[in-house]
């Protein structure tokens, strides 16, 4: 990425949800506000080492570490844009109907969109703190499901980021005991935008997808 670039954090419009209380939204809101933050500082000492177009052998170390962290930090903002952008407020309709084109991909995918999904919770049950995300392969647009760790290890190079779960506990501590993610991942299903995740599938969409 450029490390000139600069972010500002984006507001949305989001409340309403079935499950998951505004005060965790707004808290939530605010520490995405700080991936973005956090992203610009380091985006800005990064520019600092390399304006002379090098970087000097004894700067390497801090060097490389910032650059380690803005991996985290990056990643924190852009996945928290995903998540938010894959809820509705109000809340929605829960499973996706016949038409969507979520579900046709998923069912093309896994066999049905039932084994999609238990997959899916059971990633977003696993223990530790990341993501669960389910990716489109843009080649063939096959669906897949992956644990993202923190923020950074296990996404796919090249893969389409389709439906965004954040399984951090500041996702759903205000709302449910840490032991009771189960709820909260019950409660995320129930406010899923899924014309916002339809509109993330590729070209590909439920066409017919390669073995």
């Amino acid at each position: 990425m450029n490390s000139n670039s600069t972010y500002k954090a984006r507001q949305f419009n989001l409340g309403s949800l079935k499950g998951i209380s505004d005060e965790t939204l707004e808290m939530h809101f605010k520490l995405y506000e700080g991936y973005v933050k956090e992203t610009n500082k380091l985006n800005e000492k990064i520019a600092e080492f390399v304006k002379d177009a090098k970087v000097d052998q004894d700067e390497f170390a801090e060097y490389s570490e910032l650059n380690r962290r803005l991996g985290f930090e990056y990643n924190g903002m852009v996945l928290h844009e995903y998540y938010f952008d894959n809820l509705k407020t109000g809340g929605g309709t829960g499973d996706p109907n016949s038409a969507s084109a979520f579900r046709r991909a998923a069912e093309q995918s896994f066999g049905n969109y039932e084994i999609w999904k238990a997959e899916f919770v059971g990633i977003g049950k696993m223990r530790g703190v990341g993501w669960a995300i389910c990716y489109e392969n843009p080649n063939n647009g096959r669906l897949s499901n992956h644990w993202i760790t923190l923020h950074e290890t296990g996404n796919v190079a090249g893969f389409n980021p389709v439906l965004v779960m954040d399984v951090w506990e500041h996702a759903y501590l205000l709302d449910y005991k840490p032991a009771d993610r189960p709820k909260y991942i019950e409660a995320f299903f129930s406010n899923i935008d899924w014309t916002a995740v339809d509109e993330r599938l590729g070209t590909h969409k439920a066409h017919s997808l390669a073995a």
